[in-house]
Order: structure tokens, then C-alpha cells, then sequence
């Protein structure tokens, strides 16, 4: 497989696209004001403990209280905790007294999932600290070796290293890329890592909550510390400075790599000549159609996200059976691929079309399992059910793309639908039936916007000629582009006061 990594640097934000096989994968953007948080170090103060959801708020500086879970609370504490209960086997951890966990307690965090909509982050006490190929993780015990290192002697010789060179009092996690890296290599990342950890440790020591102890890497940074790994066929970047930076470090922790670097100097702008914007631009869009004719409909809620799948423009030549097969089987490689180019994470719901055979279902399945393979973020999938419907749930660390490169439409409050002409029409015709009642005013200027303004005034027999006529009521319409299409005004004709409170 083929994979590649292009980075585009402007003023406003620097965003790193990464492709497989010359198709866009992941998607990353960071903007000043939107900083990459995951991994941050926070020495906050505890707001409020919720023993009937098992966690609590935390006052980390942010607007909004991180959320701790308690099973996200680590093995020990030390001063700033509980005593901790690890099950190695499951990876959770179980507070042993959760009366020690108390409000104004200081606790040191890290975040492990950024706020999203009305949520704030989510924190961990198992701090870990992450350098290019090992992961220190203070006060614990615990010694692991990636999964994706399958050669057993290899993952003996990593781990009788780590023994050798890790001190007491902290573990250890060797990460992928430490495959086929000798003593010395290993030993220098533990070293930098330690070293971070005693200037953490010290700034704790006078600290007061709430207050960043410790910034992780930038996005950039992190993308090159964690993905540009030997599998990849090359880096194209367009910033110099950044060419410059990513070539020291790699000089130090990866000399191999650096040729696979490349400035890009062409006058079209790197994502225009990679074709790496268009497929941007059809990542955002809520309808994504299929080479075979069918298409995908996204849809966000609160609670979830909704994928529809739909045959569309596809004239297949087999009976129906078949033929939704065969485009269920495309939409399964299309919905992993989005999902991981959007980074959708939470609950999410997919609607296949209708097959009658389980086999067929089964193979649908199994083929969108296959393709989740190549995503990093963990997900958990259901069989699809006899309404031709999968749940399933994706980690979630950071925002889905949606909420990076869209606001909220301020007309439509987010439902995509706003009232109807006939329903505005209804609304103002209410307003002067009250407005009657209290007063003997008889004109009026009324304030609307210019599609519902057009609407009342269309022909000789116009709505509002019908009102006046109604209400015995003299009423001038006037466009104003500022209202929403929802909203209108009226105003005195003899004081120019606008009436409110109808």
C-alpha cells in the first residue's frame, strides 16, 4: 500500500492530509485558536464528584469542567490522589475509596479526549508521556510492546532492553516504530522522556490549580512523531521552515527518513495539484455519491450520527439480492474510509439497503470489518440486523471534521430546515389579531425579509391587500435584508416606534 503524508502551512492554520493509495484517509487541521489539546498535562482542582455516574468535574482552566471518569482514574495518585485498583487484563482501573476523591482536591490530569459542543475535555490520571519510540508512563508498573510488532522474538528482545534501561518507579510501552532499533536508540528517547518528567514534577511543585503543567507536541509535530513511519513513501510539505524542523528531527530519531522528505516549490498550491482539495471539499458535503451510482447521506445529531445508504443512479443486470450486495459492499469500503477522513466518533447508526439473506449480510460485515482494520481509532461493531441496520462506535478524540471547517447556521439553529413562507404569513396575520385587540392604531409598517416580503406583495389580489382589507388596517411592507427569513418587525407610522410584546 501506498502512503503518503502533504502538509499545507498558511496564516490561519497548517492541515495534513494523509493518503492510501492515492486516495485522502485522515485529515488533520489545526488553527491557532484550535489547538491540539490531546495529551496536555493539567494540574486542576476538583469541582464536583458524581458517585451515581461514577466521576467527576475538574476545574482545569478551560470554560468548561473536565470530565473524570473513574475508571480513568490511574494506578496511583500519589499526593494529589486515592489509593488505585489496576486490572491488568481489561486495562481499567477501579477506585478503591471513592470518599478520597473529594472537592477542592488538587489532582494532576492529562486530557484525553478535547471538548466537544457543551462537553469539555476528558481527563485521565494515568499520565503518560509519548517520544518517538516509547511511552513513559510515571508511577506505574506496567511494560507493554505494540500489537502491530507480531514477531515474538522481536517483541522479547524490546522488552529484555526496556527491563535493562527503565528506572524503578515507572513504566514503559515500546511502540511500533522501536522495531529493529538497538540499546543506544531506545536508551536516548527514554532519557529525553525522563527528562520531561522531572520538569513536570517540579512545576507541580509550584503550581497552584488550575494551571498547564505540560503542552504535548503540536499537531504537526505529533504527525511526524507518531505517523511518518518507514511504511510511508513520502512527506511533501509547503513551508520551508517546517521542511527545516522535520529534517533536524528526524536526523536524530530516524536518519533513514529524511530523503523521504520533500519541499514542494510548484505555483499551484500543494493541495490543488495532489487533487487532495477537491476530495476535501466532498468530505464536508452531506450527500457522497459512489463510482457504482449509489450514494451516502450523513447525517449528525445530539445523540448520534446517521449513515443512509442509497442505490441511487446504480442499474444493476442481477436480481434485487445481488444488486444490493454489491452496493452495500462498495458503501462498507467508502463508510470506513469517511469515517476515518471525517473522524466521526460516538455512536454511530448505518442503514443498508435491505437483503433477505444472512450470508449476504455476513459479508457486508465482514468486509466493513476489514476495512476497520486500517483505522487507528478503535471501534465496535454490531452483525447487521434484520432491518438491514449496524450500530456500532468509533473512539472519539477530537472534534469530527465537521466542526472544524463548519459553524452552526444561525438561521436554522442546526435542523437544516427553516419555516415555511406559509407559516411566517400565519405567524404576522396572529400578531395584528392581538396587536387589534389592545390597540386603535390604524397604520402600521412592517418589517420582513425580502423572500417573505415578495411572498406578501406577489400580485393584485396580494396577502397583504387581503389582511388590510380583513383588519381594516393600513400596512406598508418593507424588505430588510438584516431579519432572518422567520423574523419581522412592525413599526408606528406616526412615532416610528417599533411595537413589541404583542
Amino acid at each position: 500500500m501506498k502512503k503518503e503524508i502533504f502538509i499545507n502551512s498558511s496564516i490561519s492554520e497548517t492541515r495534513i492530509a494523509i493518503l492510501e493509495d492515492g486516495k485522502l484517509v485522515e485529515l488533520f487541521v489545526e488553527r491557532p485558536e484550535n489547538e491540539r489539546m490531546v495529551g496536555d498535562i493539567y494540574l486542576g482542582k476538583v469541582v464536583n464528584v458524581m458517585k451515581g455516574m461514577q466521576a467527576a468535574f475538574v476545574d482545569i482552566g478551560q470554560g468548561q469542567d473536565a470530565f473524570l471518569h473513574f475508571s480513568d482514574i490511574g494506578e496511583t495518585f500519589r499526593e494529589y490522589g486515592a489509593g488505585i485498583d489496576y486490572d491488568e487484563d481489561s486495562g481499567r482501573s477501579t477506585l478503591l475509596d471513592k470518599d478520597l476523591l473529594r472537592e477542592n482536591q488538587e489532582i494532576l490530569v492529562q486530557i484525553i479526549k478535547e471538548p466537544i459542543n457543551s462537553k469539555g475535555s476528558r481527563i485521565t490520571t494515568e499520565i503518560s508521556l509519548a517520544g518517538r519510540f516509547l511511552v513513559l508512563v510515571p508511577n506505574q508498573t506496567l511494560m507493554g510492546v505494540s500489537k502491530k510488532i507480531t514477531s515474538h522474538r522481536e517483541k522479547r528482545r524490546l522488552r529484555k532492553i526496556a527491563r535493562t534501561i527503565l528506572h524503578e518507579g515507572f513504566g514503559l510501552i515500546i511502540r511500533t516504530v522501536a522495531e529493529g532499533k538497538d540499546q543506544g536508540t531506545l536508551k536516548a528517547d527514554l532519557d529525553s522522556l525522563l527528562k520531561a518528567w522531572k520538569k513536570i514534577e517540579k512545576k507541580v511543585q509550584k503550581a497552584r490549580p488550575p494551571t498547564l503543567i505540560h503542552k504535548d507536541m503540536g499537531m504537526a509535530s505529533s504527525i511526524i512523531r507518531d505517523l511518518f513511519t518507514p511504511d510511508v513513501t513520502r512527506l511533501v510539505a509547503d513551508s520551508r521552515p517546517m521542511i527545516r524542523d522535520i529534517k533536524n528531527y528526524l536526523k536524530e530519531v530516524a536518519p533513514q527518513l529524511v530523503d523521504k522528505v520533500e519541499f514542494h516549490n510548484q505555483k499551484m498550491p500543494i493541495f490543488d495539484h495532489f487533487y487532495i482539495e477537491l476530495e476535501i471539499e466532498k468530505s464536508l458535503a452531506r450527500k457522497i455519491w459512489m463510482k457504482s451510482g449509489g450514494y451516502l447521506i450523513f447525517d449528525h445529531t445530539e445523540a448520534l450520527v446517521a449513515i443512509d445508504v442509497n442505490s441511487g443512479r446504480f442499474m444493476g443486470r442481477k436480481n434485487h439480492e445481488q444488486n444490493s450486495l454489491k452496493i452495500n459492499l462498495e458503501a462498507a469500503r467508502d463508510i470506513a474510509r469517511q469515517l476515518r477522513l471525517r473522524d466521526i466518533g460516538g455512536i454511530i447508526v448505518i442503514d443498508f439497503i435491505d437483503m433477505q439473506d444472512p450470508k449476504n449480510r455476513k459479508k457486508v460485515y465482514d468486509e466493513f470489518k476489514r476495512e476497520l482494520r486500517k483505522d487507528r481509532a478503535q471501534a465496535n461493531i454490531t452483525p447487521i440486523s434484520d432491518f438491514g441496520l449496524m450500530q456500532m462506535t468509533r473512539e472519539r478524540v477530537r472534534p469530527s471534521l465537521l466542526f472544524s471547517f463548519s459553524e452552526q447556521c444561525p438561521t436554522c439553529g442546526g435542523t437544516g430546515r427553516v419555516a415555511s413562507k406559509s407559516s411566517v404569513v400565519t405567524k404576522i396575520e396572529r400578531w395584528i389579531k392581538r396587536f387589534k385587540t389592545r390597540h386603535k392604531e390604524r397604520s402600521l409598517k412592517l418589517y420582513v425579509h425580502p423572500e417573505i416580503a415578495r411572498h406578501l406583495t406577489a400580485n393584485i389580489k396580494s396577502i397583504i391587500k387581503k389582511m388590510m382589507w380583513r383588519f381594516w388596517i393600513k400596512i406598508e411592507v418593507v424588505a430588510d435584508d438584516s431579519l432572518q427569513i422567520d423574523d419581522f418587525k412592525f413599526f408606528s407610522k406616526k412615532n416610528q416606534h417599533e411595537w413589541k410584546d404583542i
